[in-house]
């Protein structure tokens, strides 16, 4: 007899066995009065703004009955409008494409390009969900370590790419969880060793300091590079899920055949169309916060702390004797950071001043704590 439905646990469940030890993937949702720990960008769109991006999804409302344009061609247009400006680089519309997030854009890359028989190279620490993803798409994952400054070891890299022959390789630049950015230099000698596709993350690469290049740079010159971006971040744009990438349009239409039909809703394209054609008033506060990353790791390494360089919109630092215990006593203090990254290590995202006035202070009074512990 079949057990009633409100009654069957998750061990009862035909689970692939793979997935049955794992956990989801999700930072902590806690109601605290300072978030800092998923890397926001901590300014809401003004009222003018968001009133105008209510009224684009009430004018899209008004064709809800249709399918919406399943190649979101003014969105696609409106990216390529903004990556030529931010980049220099000329973009066509039929070299950019979507999706909610660049989870899913990085999961369709994997859907297309990785899979059974296939691997992918990431170097850690890395971005977690890059696990993931390969464990979804069925792609065998390999992982080679960074430098101790979290920059990437090229010789140990191009060595490993030329043994294991990865189909793709997954870098972040600025990384996620360390902050650091590759140069292109780098990215260029792996793009020519790379036998299957190279994908740069960029997540973070609005806040990234002055000189700091994109690799959109060496998309003209290289055929098998994606260059991956989202609106979650300097857009201050992370309820909307949008996340995109730039390549050579054949992997557009490569990417097409894994896609779900009509994936990006009418509401999410008027959005995200009223959102990058208000851009300059949505990356307004890049630079105050890129000030005050870089007040951050000055007032970090003031403590003895280790701090890595970072070109994102947070700081890793460490090292701790005990990493929880400060994150503890942080939260007791109403300021939730992430506990994340390397042993030992912290990371916080750059919040308002008020809010990282309060994480000062918290994290003062955690190691105060911490030496009485440990002396």
């Amino acid at each position: 007899m079949q057990q009633p439905w409100n009654a069957i646990a998750f061990a009862d469940l035909p689970i692939r066995d793979e997935l049955k030890s794992q956990h989801a993937y999700g930072a902590p949702q806690l109601d605290v009065p300072v978030r800092l720990n998923v890397n926001e960008n901590p300014y809401p769109p003004s009222q003018v703004l968001a009133e105008r991006i209510a009224q684009a999804v009430a004018e899209a409302a008004t064709q809800a009955h249709r399918y919406p344009d399943r190649d979101f061609t003014q969105l696609r247009s409106s990216l390529a409008t903004y990556l030529t400006h931010d980049t220099g680089v000329a973009v066509d519309p039929d070299q950019v494409w979507a999706a909610n997030g660049s989870n899913e854009v990085l999961q369709q890359i994997l859907q297309v390009f990785g899979g059974p028989g296939r691997s992918a190279l990431i170097m850690t620490p890395a971005y977690a969900m890059y696990e993931e993803y390969c464990r979804t798409t069925f792609t065998q994952l390999h992982t080679l370590p960074r430098k101790e400054d979290f920059d990437v070891d090229l010789d140990r890299a191009i060595a490993t790419i030329q043994a294991l022959q990865p189909s793709v390789i997954l870098l972040t630049s600025p990384n996620n969880p360390t902050g650091t950015a590759l140069s292109l230099e780098t990215i260029e000698a792996i793009l020519e060793v790379a036998p299957g596709m190279v994908v740069i993350d960029e997540a973070y690469t609005e806040f990234r300091r002055h000189g700091v290049p994109s690799a959109v740079a060496l998309l003209p010159r290289h055929p098998r590079l994606i260059v991956s971006r989202t609106l979650s971040k300097a857009f201050k744009f992370a309820g909307a899920r949008v996340g995109y990438c730039a390549c050579a349009a054949a992997i557009v239409d490569a990417i097409k055949l894994v896609r779900l039909p009509y994936h990006l809703s009418a509401f999410t394209q008027a959005a995200a169309c009223a959102a990058l054609a208000a851009r300059d008033e949505m990356l307004s506060q890049v630079e105050i916060l890129k000030a005050e990353r870089d007040e951050t790791v000055r007032w970090l390494r003031g403590l003895d702390l280790e701090v890595p360089d970072s070109d994102a919109n947070f700081v890793m630092f460490g090292r701790f004797e005990d990493r929880h215990l400060i994150w503890s006593e942080l939260l007791r203090d109403g300021v939730l950071i992430r506990e994340t990254g390397p042993r030992g290590y912290l990371r916080v995202s750059i919040g308002t001043p008020e809010e990282m006035t309060a994480f000062r202070t918290a994290l003062l009074k955690a190691m105060h704590s911490q030496r009485a512990v440990f002396g």
